[in-house]
């Protein structure tokens, strides 16, 4: 894929970038080395203000920053200024909360008399450059969720990011040195795909996390690991969406319209497939098909527009196998499935009925505005048809009955339960997957401890 903005409203490009080349690669990882030996002892205080004059100038940029990711891939504008916003706010909880979260911490004064220690700690330490390989469908949010923590611990930061929003990329370098971040804390590498091994078998290269596909994953994990190198990964999700017949079905039906279609249904805890018990699910389905079939369709730069083109060509030929493959393996098509006719890479929230587990798409992750419904005679089939599947993300659980909802707490295999309510990333909550999902975690305390030295001091006595 070239390095390149190309609309997906239209298919038009409008600015192409030149690949680094190996000198420019190295200059700027020698910088990210140089620059973490003096950065790791920036004071909290410092990189807070530092972080949170990044935030008030990303709220300045907002209306700007949020057209040009509409314009590399296609989201809503409206749903882009959210994000920019989003991104600021997550900005301030860790300049907020980061020396209280990597504070150190004693263990008992019991245990440290048993040890034979007059005193022990342990410190959070920072581990270097890291290097972050991102994902197009949000790319302000999905790079800022590491760089956040990654800087408040100490850490400094070079990002790959997708080949298909490299302005958006190049804004985040600038975004960080107009704040005041020293030169090579974080450095934005415009570089392919076939690039990466190399930086990554890079001796001042410390880690790695990637958001992205699973084969993406599986490559970054291999090198990694023949390089005995932390990585996080957060992958794909296929997330189920169970209604129980105590659920509000009105409020399930409207939500899950929604969780299905945000950033045009491109986003790995999108909800996708909908499990509904069989007492409930002719009236789920008849709210949920009209709240598709009601969607505002059209030029993303629009603010009444609520599903855009999907972000490529090859994306939405992608879907169309998929449903196309379901179709032919017997499924019902309850609203759309064809391509419209025109310019830009658009495709219709769509509605499949009648999955078996042979359709591919059962199995695999649809990356834009189609869902898939099932019907559960009961509660353990519910279950079973939730976890039938290679990802674990997130998943989504509409009952108010407790006894329902502690047990799918304890059975469903994912990295989330949101009960009531459709899954949304906060910086205060752990964020990431199991199974094919990946691994690690992301914002909260955990997320910033992920790339940390976690060191134990023992004093004798």
């Amino acid at each position: 894929m070239p390095i390149a903005t190309v609309n997906p409203a239209n298919g038009e490009t409008l600015k192409t970038y030149e690949a680094m080349g190996e000198e420019e690669i190295e200059r700027r990882l020698q910088l990210a080395q140089a620059t973490f030996r003096t950065y790791r002892a920036t004071p909290f205080a410092e990189r807070a203000r530092l972080l949170h004059r990044a935030a008030d100038l990303l709220d300045e940029d907002q209306q700007d920053i949020a057209r040009v990711m509409t314009t590399e891939m296609g989201k809503p504008v409206k749903q882009a200024r959210a994000e920019a916003g989003k991104c600021a706010k997550a900005m301030r909880w860790y300049a907020d909360h980061a020396q209280e979260l990597l504070a150190d911490e004693e263990p008992a004064a019991s245990d440290v008399k048993d040890s034979g220690a007059s005193r022990a700690l342990v410190r959070y330490r920072p581990m270097g450059p890291v290097l972050a390989v991102m994902p197009w469908n949000f790319p302000l949010w999905q790079v800022v969720r590491f760089a956040a923590p990654a800087l408040m611990a100490g850490n400094v930061g070079l990002l790959k990011h997708a080949s298909n929003v490299p302005q958006t990329a190049l804004y985040l370098e600038d975004l960080f040195h107009r704040a005041g971040f020293p030169e090579g804390c974080f450095q934005t590498l415009l570089i392919g795909s076939a690039a990466v091994d190399e930086i990554l078998r890079d001796e001042r290269i410390k880690a790695a996390t990637l958001t992205g596909s699973e084969p993406a994953g599986r490559a970054v994990a291999s090198t990694a690991g023949d390089m005995v190198k932390k990585t996080v990964l957060e992958l794909g999700g296929s997330d189920p969406y169970v209604v129980m017949p105590s659920a509000d079905i009105d409020r399930a039906a409207q939500t899950a319209v929604t969780a299905r279609v945000q950033n045009n249904g491109q986003s790995c805890i999108a909800a996708k497939r909908f499990i509904v018990h069989t007492d409930v699910y002719d009236a789920f389905a008849e709210r949920f098909v009209e709240g598709m079939k009601a969607l505002q369709i059209g030029d993303p730069l629009e603010d009444g527009t609520e599903v855009g083109p999907l972000a490529s060509a090859q994306g939405r030929a992608d879907l169309e196998e998929l449903v196309d493959d379901a179709r032919r393996g017997g499924a019902s098509v309850l609203c759309g499935g064809e391509r419209p006719d025109g310019a830009g890479w658009y495709y219709p929230p769509t509605v499949l009925a009648g999955i078996t587990r042979e359709m591919r798409i059962h199995r695999e992750e649809a990356f834009g505005p189609v869902a898939t419904l099932y019907r559960a005679a009961d509660l353990d089939e519910a279950v079973l048809i939730a976890n039938d599947s290679p990802f674990g993300l997130s998943s989504n659980v509409w009952t108010r009955d407790d006894t329902e909802v502690d047990r799918f707490v304890r059975d469903l295999e994912a990295g989330g339960v949101y009960v009531n309510g459709m899954t949304a990333s906060h910086p205060a909550f752990p964020f990431g997957g199991v199974k094919r999902s990946g691994y690690g975690r992301e914002l909260s305390g955990h997320g910033i401890r992920e790339f940390c030295n976690i060191t134990t001091v023992w004093h004798g006595a």
